[in-house]
């Protein structure tokens, strides 16, 4: 989980551990899930999710941790695009 503060806005960037440093490639999409902008405090998935509520941007890719956000309502399923089988999903609050 990172956090970061960019202008006004608070923006939480949060992954599954075990794809830290992954690139995945589905069609023309490829995504670097680079340490430099999702690596910060390793923290549960409870804890990580939790975080989105006092977030104004969210980025967020990982099985476990998409599965949580959409559990609590913070993300609907559709809104869902896989990358090689992995979820990522984005918020951002007006």
């Amino acid at each position: 989980m990172n956090l970061k503060r960019v202008g006004r806005n608070v923006l939480l960037a949060i992954c599954d551990a075990e794809i830290l440093g992954r690139t995945l490639c589905e069609g023309k999409i490829v995504f670097h899930v680079k340490e430099d902008f999702y690596k910060g405090a390793k923290v549960n998935v409870e804890e990580a999710v939790s975080m989105i509520q006092n977030s104004t941007i969210v980025n967020m890719i990982g099985k476990n941790v998409v599965k949580k956000a959409i559990q609590r309502g913070y993300v609907h399923p559709e809104a869902v695009l896989s990358i090689e089988g992995v979820p990522h999903a984005q918020i951002v609050k007006g």
